[in-house]
């Protein structure tokens, strides 16, 4: 396991400089983006590779909407066609990853 040991200084801001041995090792340029964990009295910092962006907006909406559809709440205005899928559909599993098969219409 490499080791490296680098001081960085905390501006007034609040931000530091990731050295560069840290950055080269981390392989992360201008834009990259690292995450920081902090545990006891360490703070690990690692290379995001797979970031996702949540929108917290959309998370609120989508949170609330699911419980609606569990409830079976707010969704009487909705086709019953449309409805009833929705509410067949609240305890499979879903992967967001799996490709679409068929036709889709907006």
């Amino acid at each position: 396991m490499l080791a490296i040991h680098e001081v960085a200084t905390l501006t007034s801001k609040g931000q530091i400089t990731l050295p560069k041995p840290i950055r080269q090792a981390l392989g992360v340029d201008a834009g990259g983006k690292v995450a920081f964990e902090f545990s006891g009295d360490r703070v690990i910092v690692t290379r995001v590779t797979n970031e996702l962006h949540e929108d917290p907006a959309i998370s609120s909406f989508l949170a609330l909407l699911e419980k609606d559809i569990q409830m079976g709440q707010n969704v009487t205005t909705l086709p019953d066609d449309l409805a009833r899928s929705m509410l067949a559909t609240v305890s499979k599993a879903v992967d967001l990853d799996e490709d679409i098969v068929g036709d889709v219409a907006l």
